[in-house]
């Protein structure tokens, strides 16, 4: 029995999983407000399911890249929990949950498209920049996630050899500006609530857990604040 929380993008949930399979998930779409949504949200789910803290055995936590206010929220959160529980933290790649839900939602819309199939999330991180990352369809790495500023070259030379599908709440800053052919934009909201149970129940078959006292976000880029003079 595994809690998954992600509060990582614009819309923070919390899932309930039992051995893989999803029993209940909550969402909230108010980016503003993950941080007054999230306990509340675990402690109705759990009285919904009629589960209690002690039946949970890991706490799966999406640690980055994403919104910082969000992730540290998220962090903070599953820290607490593991550590009052005394259970294991699991830690999960955004950008790898959002891929793998990508995976299992979208495939029927890419037959069409040429082989080999990559998959591209994309997080918006202000102005013409995104957090992104290149899987293929067995969610190898082929790009490492990384801070991108986008243009109408980027990702050019990887595209000489397979076809991308590009989806996430950054993606339509390069459709905008993107001329390749090989590119298919996914425009549907990718739910990854399946996906953080399925990676989660695997990392803790394998016991791939976190260092509770170390575990940081992986924020890919440094903070910054903007002074007004």
């Amino acid at each position: 029995m595994i809690l998954s929380i992600d509060t990582a993008t614009d819309q923070a949930s919390v899932t309930l999983s039992q051995n893989g399979e999803v029993i209940g998930t909550l969402t909230n779409d108010n980016q503003k407000d993950h941080a007054a949504w999230i306990q509340p949200a675990i402690h109705t789910l759990l009285q919904q399911k009629g589960i209690t803290m002690q039946q949970l055995q890991a706490i799966g936590i999406t640690a980055g890249p994403g919104s910082y206010t969000g992730l540290r929220v998220g962090m903070a959160t599953a820290k607490g929990l593991c550590f009052a529980l005394q259970i294991p933290l699991i830690t999960i790649n955004t950008l790898q949950a959002m891929a793998q839900a990508a995976i299992d939602q979208v495939g029927s819309a890419t037959a069409h498209m040429a082989q080999p199939l990559c998959y591209c999330p994309m997080i918006d991180a202000r102005r013409m920049e995104v957090f992104t990352a290149v899987y293929d369809e067995k969610l190898n790495e082929i790009i490492t996630p990384k801070a991108m500023i986008l243009d109408e070259l980027s990702f050019k030379e990887e595209l000489n050899n397979l076809s991308l599908i590009c989806f996430g709440n950054g993606s339509l800053k390069w459709k905008n500006v993107s001329r390749y052919p090989n590119i298919l934009f996914i425009d549907e909201k990718i739910d990854i609530a399946k996906s953080l149970a399925k990676i989660a129940s695997h990392l803790h078959f394998t016991q791939n857990f976190a260092n509770l006292a170390y575990t940081e976000p992986v924020y890919l880029k440094e903070f910054y604040t903007y002074i007004k003079k």
